[in-house]
């Protein structure tokens, strides 16, 4: 089920009485001070009473050690199945805010999300579901990786804090994920400027995914997500150089961006790094799993072929 058929703009409450409703602020969007967070912002911050650090990757290399305080969370429990086939979707409402009172977080919590190794793509796509469902004013992405943490000499450690059961609230947000139709509907739209999150190789139809047909969607540019990281630090490239990419992309200032991958988690970081730079964004979920499923719809190979 998507956020879509999960009751768009609906409070979801766990553990908060129906009177507290009327005292919830829930909705909104990070920007270019909150998206990204620095290891020496959490650092200052890492005793802050509504701080919530959430790991993502293998927990493995979680128990074997993580940042201090942070909470592992199951990457499994911030997607699923899509109920036509598809691979990834946002889970239902109410079963994400059970995930979200078992780590303590809530509307009023500032959440930090950080990769234990290369889990990018996944990262970004559990602070992108945090926005889905309404958190995203507070919701943000540790500029670097657990590596980063280390190599500045910063705490980490082997103890897994207590599992919580506190209130957690959601209210699924309607202009985060575009659907099918919308991408059909804006595919050439002056203003609407689709980007495609993957290699150049893949983009371009050069490189197969086994699985999935080559090429991309018609008239669609191309972002390649690892490439707005700089290659030796492992962190967001400046500012300026971001815009070049997304220029070079073919958008526009004013424009309104959609993402897209193969199945949503690369279109993830895509999504922020949009926000980031001011971009009206949403992200495509179905992504190249769903368009190419439908024969019918315009797609572009390596050959320039249009079909």
């Amino acid at each position: 089920m998507s956020i879509r058929t999960a009751g768009a703009l609906a409070l979801v409450m766990l553990g908060v009485g129906a009177g507290a409703a009327a005292d919830v602020t829930c909705g909104g969007h990070g920007t270019r001070e909150s998206l990204f967070v620095s290891t020496q912002w959490l650092a200052d911050h890492i005793k802050d009473a509504n701080l919530v650090v959430l790991a993502v990757g293998e927990k493995a290399d979680y128990d074997a050690g993580h940042i201090a305080g942070s909470r592992f969370i199951d990457y499994g429990s911030v997607g699923v199945r899509g109920e036509t086939g598809l691979m990834l979707e946002l889970p239902p409402a109410d079963k994400f805010v059970k995930v979200l009172s078992k780590l303590g977080a809530g509307i009023d919590s500032r959440v930090v999300v950080y990769r234990l190794k290369d889990w990018l793509p996944q990262a970004a796509r559990v602070v992108m579901t945090l926005d889905a469902m309404g958190l995203g004013q507070n919701a943000g992405l540790l500029d670097g990786n657990l590596a980063t943490w280390r190599e500045e000499g910063r705490a980490t450690s082997t103890d897994t804090p207590a599992e919580k059961d506190g209130p957690a609230t959601v209210c699924p947000q309607g202009n985060v994920i575009a659907d099918l139709e919308f991408v059909k509907a804006n595919l050439h739209r002056e203003g609407v400027r689709i980007l495609d999150a993957r290699d150049p190789k893949i983009y371009s139809g050069e490189t197969v995914r086994a699985g999935f047909p080559p090429g991309h969607i018609q008239g669609a540019g191309n972002v390649y997500y690892s490439g707005l990281l700089d290659e030796k630090t492992g962190k967001l490239k400046p500012v300026e150089e971001l815009q070049a990419q997304f220029r070079a992309a073919g958008v526009k200032p004013g424009d309104r961006v959609v993402t897209y991958c193969f199945i949503g988690q690369q279109a993830s970081v895509l999504y922020l790094v949009s926000r980031y730079l001011g971009y009206d964004t949403r992200l495509y979920d179905g992504s190249w799993d769903e368009w190419s499923r439908h024969p019918e719809l315009p797609v572009e190979s390596a050959a320039g072929e249009k079909k």
